[in-house]
This record gives structure tokens, sequence and C-alpha cells, in this order.
């Protein structure tokens, strides 16, 4: 591993430990050249992941999109970053433990709308008005009427 800071490749590691996702090991590094500490990840190197887009366009299943869209879908909102890569890890794990090679997108959208949904209802409904598309304001009406059905109202 090269030190991020001085590029050379001599360090130790001085713990380890599973990550949040628990699919994951963090270890806390220190280099012996300038003496500066980082982290670094390692993960389990599974079978590639291919996304079958609506076209049939096929992509290799990237786990950074998911997060750079669902961190616009959750900006400005009381959701961490932690919140989303734990949003992504359950999803990618429902992914994978799926067994197969190729997952069509709308799979993924459904499942991301779902998992956004308890997160936090505004930010479902932006991710929701990207991923499907809406047209014009009678598009989110009909998104949201199933929500204001559920919830109660909070009173005044």
């Amino acid at each position: 591993m090269r030190c991020p800071f001085c590029r050379t490749d001599n360090d130790r590691v001085i713990d380890s430990r599973a990550g949040d996702d628990g699919a994951s090991i963090r270890r806390r590094r220190e280099c012996l050249g300038c003496r500066r500490r980082f982290t670094t990840y390692e993960r389990i190197e599974r079978q590639l992941l291919t996304v079958v887009k609506k076209g049939g366009v096929r992509d290799p299943f990237d786990r950074d999109k998911l997060k750079r869209g669902l961190a616009k879908a959750c900006w400005k909102r009381p959701v961490t970053d932690d919140d989303i890569e734990a949003v992504v890890a359950s999803l990618e794990a429902e992914l994978y433990g799926m067994g197969e090679s190729e997952v069509p997108s709308r799979v993924i959208g459904e499942r991301l709308m779902e998992l956004l949904k308890a997160l936090d209802q505004v930010a479902y409904v932006r991710f929701a008005s990207v991923y499907r598309e809406f047209k014009d304001v009678r598009d989110f009406v009909d998104e949201l009427e199933p929500i204001l059905a559920q919830s109660p109202r909070p009173a005044r």
C-alpha cells in the first residue's frame, strides 16, 4: 500500500476492525516514511454485477454512482453520509444476494425508492421525480397522495 501523502510503499497497520457495513475491514495505517496516518478499507472482491438499463444497454454496477444520486436527493436534508452509505450497502448486499450477474435498473431504482421512503420522505420525492421522470406538478401530487394518506397530520 502506497502512502497517499509521500507515495512511500512502506507502512504498518495500527488498528483493524470490521467496517460499519460488516462486509469490509477498516485498517488504520501509519506510513513509516513520513509518519502520517491514513485509513484503508478492504472489501471482498465479488463477481462483476451488470446493470441492464431501459434501452438494453449494460453498464457495470457502480456503488459510487448510487451514492452520488442519493446525496443529491438528500441535499440539505437531515440525512448523514453514514445513512447514505448504509442504504447503498444494504442495496448492494441485496443485489449480490440475488445471485444474478445482471440486474435490471428498474429493480435497483424501485428498491432505492423503498429504502429512501423509510429514510426521508422529501429525499424520496426528489429521487422519484428524477427516476420516474416527472413531467408536471400532477406527477408530484400523484406520488405524494399515498404518503399523505399514511401519515397523520401534525397538530398545529
